[in-house]
């Protein structure tokens, strides 16, 4: 019994001092967040950081938002200026995939270091809360009256929003190419403009609108699930008669030209704070779906999402 109060205080002590190594081996990371304030790039980044913080392993937190073109800005900036940086972090998701593809952008993805998908999203249609359009069926009947009436406020140009808009044109005899999209660099400005009746319809992650719905300054018209959420009184596209299915994703990158060492280390840091219960927190508080997947799996998954954004840009005749 001595030995095993021995043994079990020892591995104590090794727990201790493994998880202090593993707190002060990030003492600082450096988030970019390729969007304005108040979108779902950051809440991703914001959220992701704080989560960090109380998992213990960094100390403290930068974070820098860059909007516009779909990320690529952003991703530009970081590109150049995070080099071989083990302490620099980047949000990004599909919509950089596709603002990559319809920017014809200089940078892209291959030039950064996969790290890890985190969350999954379903998309949301608005109205504001004095809106004429009640139901979907309002809004397909405008569409199909005059597409070019009907004008998308939404994140940017090629990403999720634009091509949800795309899709559900198309899924109701309307040619995609005649969608009237505005995009915008970040949340807080699509709602600014939503509030004020600039756009018609709103179209972006149900978390980024929540609020607002919940307030009553917005009308929710449809998600993008497949079937209907537990918690959200809002009908599916499908089942109102628009067969359109899209979630969005989010994830993080490392620097460019750090090593297997660095890498391993901020999945590591990663792989703690996805299981803690902070950021089960956010993902319950902002209805997002857990998706994680790190490492060498997400590289090749954005690779795939590359040829598969490319394709659905296509069909839509929404590439230059």
């Amino acid at each position: 019994m001595k030995y095993l109060h021995q043994s079990l205080r020892a591995g104590f002590i090794a727990a201790a001092l493994f998880a202090a190594a593993s707190a002060s081996a990030l003492d600082s990371v450096k988030f970019m967040i390729p969007a304005n304030p108040g979108g779902g790039w950051d809440q991703t980044g914001r959220s992701l950081s704080a989560s960090m913080q109380k998992a213990g392993v960094v100390k403290n937190v930068q974070l820098d938002n860059k909007g516009g073109a779909g990320g690529t800005i952003g991703l530009a900036q970081f590109i150049n200026t995070a080099k071989g940086d083990g302490n620099a972090i980047m949000v990004g998701g599909m919509v950089m995939v596709g603002g990559i593809i319809l920017n014809k952008s200089a940078v892209n993805l291959g030039m950064v270091t996969p790290l890890a998908r985190l969350t999954g999203e379903y998309e949301v249609l608005v109205v504001p809360a004095n809106s004429p359009i009640k139901t979907l069926k309002d809004l397909v009947d405008k569409i199909k009256a005059d597409p070019g009436s009907v004008s998308w406020g939404g994140g940017s140009a090629g990403g999720t929003d634009h091509i949800l808009a795309g899709m559900i044109l198309g899924a109701v005899g309307v040619d995609p190419a005649k969608v009237n999209y505005i995009a915008y660099a970040g949340g807080g400005e699509a709602q600014a403009a939503i509030l004020g009746g600039h756009v018609t319809v709103g179209v972006s992650g149900y978390g980024e609108f929540a609020g607002q719905i919940k307030a009553g300054k917005f009308r929710a018209l449809a998600l993008s699930s497949d079937k209907r959420l537990a918690g959200i009184d809002v009908p599916t596209m499908k089942e109102l008669g628009v067969n359109v299915e899209l979630a969005n994703w989010r994830g993080v990158f490392g620097a460019p030209g750090i090593s297997d060492a660095q890498k391993k280390e901020l999945i590591a840091a990663l792989d703690t704070t996805v299981k803690s219960p902070a950021w089960r927190e956010v993902l319950t508080k902002n209805d997002w779906i857990d998706v994680y997947l790190a490492g060498d799996a997400f590289g090749k998954y954005v690779d795939e999402e590359n040829k598969r954004i490319g394709d659905i840009l296509g069909k839509l005749n929404l590439k230059k």
